[in-house]
């Protein structure tokens, strides 16, 4: 089984903040796939499906973004769904707005959401999409992280939102570098 986590904040306070890109991704891939996440467990929204033949398990963590490894760990240990069969959606402050990037490995890049995650599962071997939201030059991180995107952003963002869905759908079932190679420019 695969499990497709995306990050964000519970809420409908936080629903359309930059941080919340991995739940913009992920609501793409439920809307893709037709599955119905409203099953609650596992400190999160989850439904399960099928993508060519592969079993895979959707999630929403409900804890904040900082405890987000909480529930991923809880379902893969309840699943036996191991870290590399894990693919993460997140936000990116280091990548320009509107672009993506697909990675099988590395640090979590001060993102406090894949922090916990590579914590939780004991490895930074974790298939992953990035979408850009850019970085204020003016602005705190943390403000504008938590802040929505201006008219002109959102724009930008529907067309790579869509992207990042099927980079992510397309983990599901091909090797993480051909999708990187497929989908990193």
């Amino acid at each position: 089984m695969k499990l497709v986590v995306g990050l964000g904040n519970p809420g409908a306070k936080y629903e359309t903040t930059r941080h919340n890109a991995g739940f913009m991704v992920l609501d793409q891939v439920i809307d893709e796939l037709s599955i119905d996440l409203s099953r609650s467990g596992w400190k999160g929204l989850y439904g399960k499906g099928k993508v060519d033949g592969v079993d895979i398990m959707l999630l929403k963590p409900q804890t904040y973004m900082n405890a987000s490894g909480q529930a991923v760990a809880e379902v893969c240990s309840f699943f036996k769904v191991d870290a590399k069969d894990v693919i993460v959606i997140y936000d990116d402050l280091d990548l320009p707005l509107g672009k993506m990037k697909v990675r099988s490995k590395g640090s979590a890049g001060g993102h406090r959401g894949m922090q916990s995650i590579i914590n939780f599962l004991n490895t930074d071997i974790i298939a992953r999409v990035k979408v850009g939201i850019g970085r204020s030059e003016v602005i705190d991180p943390v403000d504008y992280v938590l802040a929505t995107f201006s008219e002109e952003e959102w724009d930008i963002m529907k067309e790579i939102l869509g992207e990042a869905a099927t980079a992510a759908i397309s983990l599901c079932y091909n090797s993480v570098d051909s999708v990187m190679n497929r989908f990193n420019r």
